[in-house]
């Protein structure tokens, strides 16, 4: 993949919404403080864009195995059963947006791309599609016809914690500093990282809610040694690791996501936790 194959300017979206055939808008607002954006979507999003309700639409429901993490993947069935009620089809065009940074809309976008389905992230989110004078759409989603895709389920690499222990490659944290230290752990069993995993935070990818340029994404992954081995990458959840998989995408750079990550990792007391830098 290139930078133009993962991400979108609010310019070249703003071309395409007037085709007779535009492309389908995700909007995945979520944040781990406000997880549900519904408000935030009814108050303003961008016209004929579907809200994507992260929890329900982007996980599993089935929470009963604390090992499978906080956000377990969805089963194929239930994404391909979601992604009809999009009414995508395999053809579909789709954007995906959130209002930051793209955390929330990362994970649509790798959740797609595993399903064998095109997606692209709309670089500097809502607020870049308004500064390029773009009107917004107030209240609920517009209903939409069904599809009747077939999706095409690991079209996108993951990772169990037996294969994350025994990585030969580069394991990428993408959770802030002090938690991967271990220094405070609000949400998990434990504090800490997996042994061996290197620092990556995903807060470090983007200013001023735009992704970093490629010079500056190549340079930061380059010191972290994620251009030339093989990489892996987790968070808290599987959410905002989705996030590091999206800009090593724009540079070319595949990675599989151990998608149950520190969460489902430290729930297991068989195993080993590492602390400080």
């Amino acid at each position: 993949m290139t930078r133009s194959d993962v991400l979108i300017t609010a310019e070249e979206l703003y071309g395409l919404t007037s085709r007779r055939t535009p492309p389908r808008l995700l909007d995945v607002r979520w944040t781990l403080l406000k997880p549900d954006g519904r408000d935030d979507f009814a108050r303003g999003h961008l016209p004929h864009a579907l809200y994507v309700d992260l929890d329900t639409d982007l996980a599993s429901p089935d929470r009963s195995d604390p090992t499978a993490g906080r956000h377990p993947l969805p089963s194929p069935e239930q994404f391909e059963a979601t992604v009809r009620g999009w009414g995508i089809e395999a053809d579909t065009k789709v954007i995906v947006y959130d209002d930051n940074s793209g955390l929330g809309a990362a994970r649509a976008w790798w959740l797609l791309r595993w399903a064998g389905l095109r997606a692209r992230v709309l670089d500097g989110g809502i607020d870049a599609w308004v500064a390029t004078g773009g009107d917004l759409e107030i209240g609920d989603s517009r209903p939409v016809d069904p599809s009747t895709v077939v999706i095409t389920p690991g079209s996108m690499p993951v990772i169990d914690a037996e294969e994350a222990a025994r990585w030969d490659g580069v394991l990428l944290d993408a959770r802030a500093p002090e938690r991967y230290r271990g220094e405070t752990e609000p949400l998990d069993a434990q504090a800490g990282h997996i042994p061996g995993a290197a620092n990556a935070p995903v807060s470090e990818n983007a200013e001023n809610g735009r992704i970093l340029s490629e010079e500056a994404l190549r340079e930061r992954f380059a010191e972290l040694g994620a251009l030339d081995d093989p990489v892996a990458v987790y968070c808290g959840s599987g959410v905002t690791a989705c996030h590091n998989a999206m800009v090593l995408a724009t540079l070319g750079v595949g990675s599989s996501l151990y998608s149950a990550s520190w969460s489902g990792w430290s729930s297991d007391p068989s195993r080993t936790v590492a602390t400080g830098a």
